[in-house]
């Protein structure tokens, strides 16, 4: 791609509201010099008007963008330490009705991870988890629950076997008792208001697409959507440099607990 890629951030951030200073530089340009390629756009202005044009390809764009890979129960020691240690402690200290915010929730394989593992130890009527992403198309994958079977090839069975039904094609289905405990909703990590009162944030394989300064503000914004002594739960290659001056302190490794 030739022409000034700053004049393309400025123009998309007006079409989209999304700020791609936000985003790694390189790696970004990549990303979008591989998607226009499939459009035949050799320039940048030729981009930026094929997306003012073309609402498909606004649309795919967004998707390509927001980079989604998931799947269930993704590594799984993690989600381990979670059922033994993490969930157990919230409970002692918080009582049954946690709030659980799954941010930048792709596909929703993970809030429904989430979701089977907190009914271990909860009724499901108790359990509360805001899933939350930047793109719709995969907001409404995720509300309709359909998944290729190989995304759950990590869940264990007890799981597989009380929530998931497959069809005989490679597809599987979460049941819909499980689906009544998350709410989907579209929010933008960079822009919108984050809720409040929230014991555990799952945001994971996400930031490390940011620059460190757009991490270091969401960080903060976590920080206070938790309550005291509230859990930040990161992907295995987001661990938070000085968590101190975030307002966190480490826990187990990947997990962060807010400091009063």
């Amino acid at each position: 791609m030739q022409d000034s890629y700053e004049i393309f951030k400025k123009e998309y951030l007006k079409l989209s509201t999304i700020d791609l200073n936000n985003y790694k530089e390189g790696q970004m340009k990549r990303r979008i010099d591989s998607f226009a390629q499939k459009y035949k756009v050799d320039t940048y202005k030729e981009f930026i008007a094929l997306l003012k044009k073309d609402s498909e390809a606004y649309d795919k764009f967004i998707a390509y963008l927001t980079i989604n890979v998931s799947e269930f129960y993704r590594n799984p020691t993690q989600w381990k330490t979670l059922e033994t240690v993490i969930i157990p402690d919230l409970i002692k200290r918080y009582g049954k009705r946690l709030k659980i915010w799954s941010a930048a929730c792709s596909t929703g394989d993970e809030p429904y991870s989430l979701a089977m593992v907190l009914s271990e130890f909860l009724p499901l009527n108790n359990i509360q988890i805001i899933a939350s992403d930047l793109d719709n198309e995969v907001l409404e994958k995720a509300k309709k629950g359909y998944y290729l079977e190989k995304s759950i090839k990590d869940l264990p069975k007890r799981y597989q076997d009380k929530y998931i039904t497959r069809d005989g094609k490679g597809m599987v289905k979460v049941s819909d008792q499980l689906k009544s405990c998350i709410k989907f909703m579209q929010h933008d990590l960079l822009r919108d208001p984050y809720p409040t009162g929230i014991h555990m944030i799952v945001c994971r394989n996400v930031l490390i697409y940011f620059t460190g300064e757009a991490k270091d503000g969401i960080y903060k914004r976590f920080a206070s959507s938790l309550v005291s002594k509230g859990v930040l739960f990161v992907g295995s290659t987001e661990q938070i440099i000085e968590p101190g001056k975030f307002g966190f302190k480490g826990m187990k490794s990947f997990f962060y607990e807010k400091t009063e």
